[in-house]
């Protein structure tokens, strides 16, 4: 057989190794050779995200500083005095700050209800438990 004569085997190799793979001549692998040598196996979606702690705590840093300087703005643009009245109390306040505080005290409010309901939901869990 002559060297410029091709196998049977040359002829179903495609000429660049990037191209389709042949389905006689069997698939490529991802660097597009054969799979005679090792084979690394893309990972898979689960993989490419993992989510740890440090990811979780720049997202959460993140939203907390779009949502202050959102809350900044609001404030700036409600700087007009307004005069407030709790339990006995008077005090003169912009309206954007007097409305922020009421919000953080609705909040804690929510917060204290949502913590009571948890302990008694563990205190629950703990006695089915014994």
């Amino acid at each position: 057989m002559a060297s410029d004569e091709s196998t049977a085997d040359d002829r179903l190799t495609p000429a660049d190794p990037r191209t389709e793979p042949n389905p006689q001549h069997g698939e490529l692998d991802h660097a597009g050779t054969d799979h005679a040598g090792p084979v690394r196996e893309e990972p898979t979606h689960a993989e490419k995200l993992q989510h740890t702690r440090t990811a979780g705590t720049w997202a959460a840093v993140v939203v907390a500083t779009i949502a202050l300087i959102v809350l900044l703005v609001f404030i700036l643009q409600n700087l007009q005095p307004t005069s407030v009245t709790f339990l006995g109390l008077r005090g003169d306040l912009p309206v954007g700050v007097a409305l922020l505080l009421a919000a953080a005290i609705g909040g804690l409010l929510v917060a204290l209800v949502g913590a009571a309901r948890i302990l008694q939901l563990r205190r629950t869990a703990n006695r089915r438990n014994r």
